[in-house]
């Protein structure tokens, strides 16, 4: 039998694991990943404790459309009912705990804002028509500040849509309209995010250990401690076959011989690479540990031209790096004058961005318990800051220097809150802060060829999975595109006749275009 050897442990390599059970007929035993951690998951990873203290770099919202990926978990069964799957379980907990928002937005003075209008002038108007418009190759190298005028970045819309997505001015004009059309059929409920599906728990809790329970049973190995450092590849250019892997286990060097028949399937790339956690009194470490994700990737498109351009991506750390922290509470009175002041039940509220905020701060108070093991009487919520590097409105320093404890200071600054229920909230809660300078690199303007595509042309065992693997019309930074190359990848390694379905294109829908031309012409 053919064996599956796989680079890292992230949700487009779990995937990528259980199709070749499910659809390609590989018996686990012959599949292996590689993790270069001690911990799997990839960006979907956590840690923590409820004494210490918890941490998640941070949360991933679904929709309907996510096609591929809620396939993939229905045959997966939830680790609280074996009876029922993971994406039976995600749909039932949207109709117990949907999000209805209605303090999406908070300005300066702590007042919630109207999100019914865009706010959005004809010129802006006119401009995202165009942008959504606009031949894909015409985009190639632009930004999306290349694409609108400076109004379009001081309206609502844009509030909601960069801190929904973690998009910045600066990034790719390819990518947003991507998300444009994507996205579409989510505008007429964007400022209530109505429209978002979200796990019962965290994403590792209810996506990655359920994956890696069903894998392990059905006899999949996953390596930590393993470095792939190097791949061997057959000479000649036609075709492309790996021959090799290399690799380093807990420090020793080894070389895998690969037959022609096994297949290998690189994630290559991480946009939570070098992420470096601080804590409630300590800001994270400046200098991060490079691990071989990009080196890696660098390896294997020296000389060639098919295996894309990991410079475009990694090289910009200002333009990619934003800051999340995750606060683990003993009292509820945090979530409690939340509740008050949003209207909504915790876990019911969505995302709350305080769109004066230097560092472009939201938070989210998720449904508790957060964690399966969630002591009662603990309590989690987390935010973001997309500005990390701006000097707080209450601290003066970049968010990049600050404590956990600053971090806290700074998001009650920006909540109305009277002062003895802002002390008890310093007084009970720890907060983890954790920078990721890659954590947007996928966004960062680039060319149509800096992605290698998930199968190059010519190649006979050698697939790339993943956020840096390239999927014409789909959106990266999501879960859904990790499953969908995983996917991609497996059936056109092995020539099945079942493929990925196909990308919803909601702006081929006239009713959609014209529920969102009603919504973007609000006043």
């Amino acid at each position: 039998m053919a064996k599956a050897y796989l680079v890292g442990s992230g949700i487009a390599a779990l995937a990528a694991a259980t199709f070749l059970i499910r659809d390609g007929g590989f018996d686990g035993a012959d599949i292996h990943l590689f993790e270069e951690h001690r911990n799997i998951g990839g960006s979907l990873d956590t840690d923590g404790t409820a004494n210490a203290g918890y941490t998640m770099r941070g949360g991933r919202m679904f929709e309907a459309e996510y096609r591929c990926t809620y396939d993939l978990l229905s045959g997966i069964p939830s680790l609280d009912d074996p009876s029922v799957s993971v994406t039976r379980e995600i749909l039932a907990g949207r109709e117990d705990f949907a999000w209805d928002d209605i303090a999406r937005l908070v300005d300066g003075g702590g007042k919630i804002v109207d999100t019914r209008s865009m706010g959005l002038s004809e010129r802006d108007r006119l401009e995202l028509v165009r942008c959504l418009a606009t031949p894909e190759g015409h985009l190639d190298g632009k930004r999306i500040t290349d694409c609108f005028g400076g109004h379009f970045f001081t309206t609502n819309f844009w509030f909601l849509w960069c801190t929904t997505f973690a998009f910045q001015p600066w990034h790719s004009a390819i990518e947003f309209r991507r998300y444009l059309r994507r996205f579409i059929h989510l505008l007429p409920e964007f400022s209530s995010m109505a429209g978002i599906h979200h796990t019962r728990y965290h994403q590792y809790d209810s996506i990655v250990r359920p994956l890696t329970a069903w894998l392990r049973e059905h006899g999949v190995t996953v390596h930590t401690g393993c470095r792939v450092t190097d791949l061997g590849l057959a000479p000649g250019r036609r075709h492309t076959t790996v021959e090799t892997i290399c690799l380093s286990r807990h420090g020793q060097d080894e070389k895998i011989t690969v037959a022609p028949d096994d297949l290998v399937l690189v994630t290559n790339g991480s946009m939570t690479d070098a992420s470096t956690l601080g804590s409630h009194t300590h800001a994270p470490s400046p200098r991060p540990h490079r691990s071989d994700a990009w080196l890696l990737w660098y390896r294997l498109a020296r000389g060639r031209d098919d295996f894309g351009n990991p410079a475009a991506f990694d090289k910009h750390v200002k333009e990619s790096r934003w800051e999340s922290f995750t606060v683990t509470a003993k009292d509820p009175v945090f979530l409690k004058a939340l509740e008050e002041f949003s209207g909504r039940e915790t876990g019911k509220g969505g995302l709350m961005t305080f769109n004066a905020s230097n560092w472009l701060l939201t938070i989210a108070a998720p449904r508790q318990p957060v964690y399966r093991d969630q002591p009662e009487g603990v309590f989690v919520w987390w935010g973001y800051g997309l500005h990390p590097g701006r000097a707080g409105n209450h601290t003066p320093k970049p968010m990049t220097m600050c404590s956990g404890r600053e971090i806290l200071e700074e998001v009650l600054h920006h909540l109305p809150f009277d002062e003895p229920t802002a002390a008890r909230v310093l007084k009970t809660s720890t907060v983890v802060p954790c920078l990721m300078p890659y954590i947007t690199s996928q966004f960062l303007a680039r060319r149509h060829d800096d992605r290698p595509k998930v199968v190059p042309r010519g190649s006979v065992n050698l697939a790339f999975i993943g956020q840096f693997a390239e999927v014409p019309d789909d959106v990266t930074f999501t879960v859904e595109y990790s499953v969908r190359t995983a996917w991609t990848a497996v059936a056109r390694l092995l020539d099945l006749d079942e493929q990925p379905p196909p990308v919803y294109k909601g702006h081929h829908d006239p009713h959609v275009l014209a529920a969102a031309l009603e919504t973007v012409h609000r006043r």
